[in-house]
């Protein structure tokens, strides 16, 4: 374990449902943590309300153009995105997932953490990406416990559950295309390796590509510079060419 620590591996561990119950990272990972532990405490309001309008513009561009991807027809998503505020005071973000989630998938499906098949294998799925995100985030430094939105005092993954977030429609096109080629609504060994591959699944910045685990160490370390001031915004890559 203390390997898997020294090389900022993120380990999950799964209840006897065999279902993401733990992770174990490295707390000491940067050279100047408690210097951008203190930047991220003492972040202001304001900028803490435009990374969070920023990240949510972010997904539901992404679950727009995944949605249109799949359906084949145009959608609002791109206004939607427009909409949304500082803060998302208006909650844009849940009128696009409503819409979202009413549209994906061809059966009669409602998105929710302990429901019906395919739940199962979308938490599966956001479990792998909340790790891989929490390691980006306290690889650059980050104190993941305090987010940017999520403030739950229960949550000790608060700033990757916010930071996942443009992220997740990769899970929901690999969920999707499992359906199509499995009949199986159980996870087993081989549903729950195509989830795992999400994270070497490319991804594009302006002038590169990347898999997206080091897709997600960028994006976190351009969050740092931001509580740093040396940067604005939040360097988010785009899901597709």
């Amino acid at each position: 374990m203390n390997l898997l620590i020294n090389n900022n591996t993120a380990l999950i561990i799964c209840n006897r449902s065999h279902l993401p119950n733990g992770l174990f990272l490295n707390l000491n990972s940067h050279h100047i943590q408690q210097e951008l532990f203190k930047r991220q405490i003492q972040a202001s309001q304001p900028l803490k309300k435009k990374l969070w309008q920023q990240t949510i513009v972010e997904k539901i561009t992404n679950q727009g153009i995944l949605l249109e991807k799949i359906t084949t027809s145009k959608n609002s998503f791109h206004f939607l995105a427009s909409k949304v505020l500082s803060g998302d005071t208006t909650n844009m973000e849940a009128v696009a997932a409503n819409f979202y989630w009413k549209s994906f998938f061809e059966i009669d499906f409602k998105r929710e953490r302990f429901g019906n098949y395919p739940n199962n294998f979308l938490n599966y799925g956001y479990a792998i990406l909340r790790a891989a995100t929490a390691r980006a985030l306290s690889g650059s430094g980050l104190l993941n416990t305090l987010g940017i939105h999520h403030k739950s005092k229960y949550n000790a993954f608060a700033l990757a559950d916010d930071i996942m977030e443009p992220f997740r429609p990769i899970v929901d096109e690999t969920v999707h295309t499992i359906m199509h080629h499995y009949d199986e609504q159980n996870l087993n060994t081989e549903i729950k390796s195509m989830l795992l591959q999400i994270l070497t699944r490319t991804v594009y910045f302006k002038n590169e590509k990347s898999p997206l685990m080091v897709a997600l160490q960028k994006t976190a370390s351009s969050l740092q510079q931001c509580y740093t001031g040396k940067r604005k915004k939040i360097k988010y890559p785009k899901l597709w060419n």
